[in-house]
């Protein structure tokens, strides 16, 4: 490997087309997104041919050089020796909050769930546990790759800030997994963080946020709110007041979208180096979008293409509607110019046991459905007693301490058992530990 060449070239969105330099900082939005127009998402455009690990335990120091991070690292001047040491730094600042730092997770076959499913030998249910990564979910992937553009802008005199003491506050709007790991990263620099929650959050999470020092406001919805999720309306008026967007929501933050590879990068080494059957299916569970978009492409840079499909609950599925629409009114691939035609709010309160992916919007939808189309893939919409059967499955034939949302991909699963053959060979992703 080449490790002085990032192959990141720059950013283009998927909605209007406008092109950024990999090198501008800052760069979390399209130019083009506005308050009154927030239907712009960038994404990464880059070279990944063949993908290549250097060994490394750690994700981020292991694929550094696919990084968007270290593309833009490169271009404040930094040489790839210390851009290395950056991630190794923060990693080390992280795992002294929380107990770990980031590692390459386990990805197996799971012979108690194949056999309670029905699978031959041959084929069965492969698992990517991310319930022991940083903060208990996938969502601190999504998050470091933006710490880390933060840190690399302060550490060459680039912030508009003077010190750590003017830092601007960082913001989230999450209901869960998303909310406690952004507030372990912010503790690990001492970044002061506020962190938008419905007033339905759990207990278990509201203790472990105020443990972790994170300035919570909790969101009622207002009459005078628009269609959607009011914590993220109070997260946009945060960021207009200034705050830095700290969260996993593409259109906020497109680095999200960077980090959250890695999760796919690490299946597709597994993959390639496996004997017998490809990959035919990977079921992941989708609220935002950002997480099915990122282990899809991070999947996909590898040597196999397995069918994606973006699992939702009946309570709360804009996606599948979006895929529907967009397939209907001139394709699921590159819909985001239709982008007021596909994706709006569900109209009614979202419901679910599977609560950390009732987003009103799946706001990186576009990426979604480009993975989906790409693939040959669908949406899944589980029915609620499918989301509570797989997490009572999940807990009974697995040691996987998993919630009912990191196990909402294996509901999927269950949805479309049927329809899949017995020697085929699929993905799940448990992400996200139970909180009690």
């Amino acid at each position: 490997m080449n490790a002085q060449k990032p192959v990141v070239t720059g950013w283009r969105c998927a909605a209007c087309g406008t092109r950024v330099a990999i090198s501008d900082v800052f760069s979390w939005r399209c130019p083009n997104s506005s308050a009154s127009d927030r239907h712009h998402v960038l994404e990464i455009e880059n070279t990944i041919a063949p993908l290549r690990s250097n060994g490394d335990e750690n994700p981020f120091v292991g694929f550094q050089r696919y990084l968007a991070w270290d593309a833009f690292a490169a271009t404040l001047g930094l040489e790839f020796d210390s851009r290395t040491k950056i991630i190794c730094d923060l990693d080390d600042a992280v795992a002294k909050v929380a107990g770990t730092g980031f590692r390459t997770t386990p990805f197996l076959r799971n012979d108690s769930l194949s056999d309670a499913l029905g699978f031959a030998e041959q084929g069965g249910v492969w698992i990517k546990d991310e319930t022991h990564n940083v903060a208990g979910s996938q969502k601190a992937r999504h998050l470091f790759t933006q710490l880390l553009h933060l840190i690399a802008v302060e550490n060459v005199g680039r912030a508009p800030w003077r010190n750590q003491n003017e830092r601007p506050q960082l913001a989230i709007a999450s209901c869960g997994n998303a909310a406690i790991a952004a507030s372990t990263l912010a503790r690990a620099v001492d970044w002061p963080i506020q962190v938008f929650v419905p007033e339905h959050a759990d207990a278990p999470t509201l203790k472990i946020l105020s443990a972790l020092d994170a300035n919570v406001v909790r969101c009622a919805r207002l009459a005078t709110d628009a269609p959607g999720d009011p914590c993220v309306f109070r997260f946009r008026e945060a960021i207009v007041a200034g705050a830095i967007p700290f969260g996993v929501q593409g259109p906020e933050n497109a680095w999200c979208l960077d980090g959250g590879r890695t999760i796919g990068w690490e299946m597709a080494v597994v993959a390639e180096n496996l004997a017998g059957a490809l990959f035919s299916r990977m079921f992941v569970q989708a609220g935002g979008g950002a997480f099915a978009t990122c282990a899809a492409n991070g999947f996909f840079a590898g040597a196999t293409k397995p069918k994606l499909h973006a699992v939702q609950t009946e309570g709360c599925a804009p996606l599948a509607r979006a895929f529907e629409i967009a397939n209907k009114t001139g394709g699921a691939r590159n819909a985001g110019s239709r982008w007021s035609q596909c994706m709006w709010p569900w109209e009614t309160t979202p419901v679910s046991l599977a609560d950390g992916i009732l987003d009103d919007e799946t706001y990186d939808w576009v990426g979604a459905c480009n993975a989906m189309a790409d693939s040959d893939g669908c949406p899944v919409v589980a029915s609620e007693d499918q989301v509570r059967q797989s997490f009572e499955l999940a807990h009974r034939v697995t040691n996987i301490d998993v919630s009912p949302t990191g196990a909402a991909g294996l509901a999927g699963l269950l949805e479309m058992r049927q329809e899949i053959a017995d020697d085929e060979r699929v993905i799940v992703i448990f992400s996200g530990v139970r909180r009690q």
